[in-house]
């Protein structure tokens, strides 16, 4: 069983994937600014309040762990879509240097899918509402790719789709393509929707580190 820090971890994906890596048995070190919020309790959950853009809280959180899941979130504001946000770029060279000067090697990083080669893959809708809606956001989740793309750590990026509460239908596909799906390189419509529970369960999987992939 391995130690995993996972940052953001107070909603959302992050929090279903302490749920998850806890089921496995693993030792959780949950990072976010209101962990202490988290209601969960487990001997081996660690809630750590603090900042993913704070150099020291980082160094601190990162002593000890086996690997990072990184699944950083911003709440949807009318602002993002005229301004955009550096906080996925900033955080992630962040935690990227500090984890090579640490020497912790494994990261799963959760961005999303139109981040980096697959932007342009989800049809024309799709694509026309990401542009207008996400366009800033994403532009930052790329440049949040490439810091990762060019480290020397051993990574993941995991890029959902429309996340859900719909009922689990118990399967999921990971395409390591994004050209992957129709005939036109775009994925089919289910393909586009995926629940949290599948991905925390992907994510996790994929935290084993013995399975490396870009999906």
């Amino acid at each position: 069983m391995r130690t995993v820090l996972i940052i953001g971890a107070s909603k959302g994906i992050g929090l279903e994937t302490v749920r998850l890596a806890l089921k496995a048995g693993h030792s959780v070190r949950a990072l976010s600014r209101s962990a202490s919020a988290i209601r969960l309790h487990d001997p081996k959950l660690e809630k750590l309040d603090g900042d993913a853009l704070d150099r020291d809280t980082i160094e601190r959180a990162l002593l000890g762990v086996d690997a990072v899941i990184q699944t950083l979130g911003v709440s949807p504001a009318p602002e993002l879509i005229f301004s955009g946000t550096r906080l996925f770029s900033d955080a992630t060279r962040l935690l990227v240097n500090a984890m090579e000067a640490s020497g912790v090697r494994r990261l799963i990083c959760v961005t999303g899918f139109g981040a980096g080669d697959s932007r342009g893959r989800g049809g024309l809708l799709y694509n026309a509402a990401f542009c207008v809606f996400l366009g800033r956001v994403y532009a930052d989740k790329d440049v949040q790719e490439r810091i990762i793309r060019r480290s020397r750590l051993d990574w993941t990026i995991v890029r959902p789709t429309i996340l859900t509460n719909e009922p689990r239908t118990g399967a999921y596909r990971v395409l390591v393509d994004p050209h992957e799906g129709k005939p036109d390189g775009r994925p089919r419509p289910q393909a586009l929707r995926i629940h949290r529970c599948r991905l925390r369960r992907l994510a996790l999987f994929h935290g084993d580190g013995d399975v490396t992939i870009a999906c």
